[in-house]
C-alpha cells in the first residue's frame, strides 16, 4: 500500500549573468543581472521541480532535461514543473504545499514575494496560504554572485474510488463487528 504523505526536497543555484532577464518562481524581476542556467534559470521553479520528483523517487531535472540537450536551451521552466506535477499525479498524489527559502544578496526578494507566491500557487494548482516564499542573504557564505533555493514540499495521496470502496467496506464491518458483539468460544 502507498503511504499516505510523502515529503521532497529540492535545490539548486544558478549564477548571476548579465543580459538576461531574471526570473523566480515564474515572475520576472526587474535587476540589471539575470540567472545563468541552460533554461531560463528559474531557480525557485527547478528546486520546485526537483522536489516533487524527490517525493515520488523519480528521476532529477537533470536527468529528465538534460542541459546536454537543445532543446532546453531557454527553455520556460514551467515546462520542468508541469511534467513533474503529472508524474506526481500519474503515481496517486498531489501537491499539499510547498516552503522555499530564496538565499541572495540582491535584488531585496520582499517586494516580490506576493507575485512570486500567487504565481507559483498558480502554477501547482494550490491555493497561496499553502506556498511559502521566504528569502535571505547569503551572509559569510561566498555566494553574493548566486542565486540559490531550498524547497520542501508535501504530498497526499490521492484516494481513488476502489480506496474509498474498501475503506467503506472496513467501516460497515466495524459496525456489524459492534453491533453483534463479543462471540462466546
Amino acid at each position: 500500500m502507498l503511504p499516505q504523505f510523502r515529503i521532497g526536497y529540492g535545490y539548486d543555484s544558478h549564477e548571476f549573468k548579465r543580459g538576461i532577464p531574471l526570473i523566480i518562481g515564474g515572475v520576472t524581476i526587474p535587476h540589471n543581472k539575470g540567472l545563468g542556467g541552460h533554461s531560463d534559470g528559474d531557480v525557485l521553479l527547478h528546486a520546485v521541480t526537483d522536489a516533487l520528483l524527490g517525493a515520488i523517487a523519480a528521476p532529477d531535472i537533470g536527468s529528465l532535461f538534460p542541459p546536454s540537450d537543445p532543446q532546453w536551451k531557454r527553455a520556460d521552466s514551467t515546462v520542468f514543473l508541469r511534467e513533474a506535477l503529472k508524474r506526481v499525479a500519474s503515481v496517486g498524489y498531489e501537491l499539499v504545499n510547498l516552503d522555499s527559502t530564496l538565499v541572495l544578496a540582491a535584488p531585496k526578494i520582499g517586494p516580490h514575494t506576493a507575485a512570486i507566491r500567487e504565481r507559483v500557487a498558480e502554477l501547482c494548482g494550490i491555493a497561496e496560504d499553502c506556498v511559502g516564499i521566504k528569502a535571505k542573504t547569503p551572509e559569510g557564505t561566498g555566494t553574493d554572485n548566486a542565486a540559490i533555493a531550498h524547497v520542501m514540499v508535501l504530498l497526499q495521496r490521492v484516494l481513488s474510488s476502489t480506496d474509498d470502496l474498501e475503506k467503506e467496506a472496513e467501516e460497515d464491518l466495524d459496525d456489524i463487528l459492534t453491533l453483534i458483539g463479543p462471540r462466546a468460544t
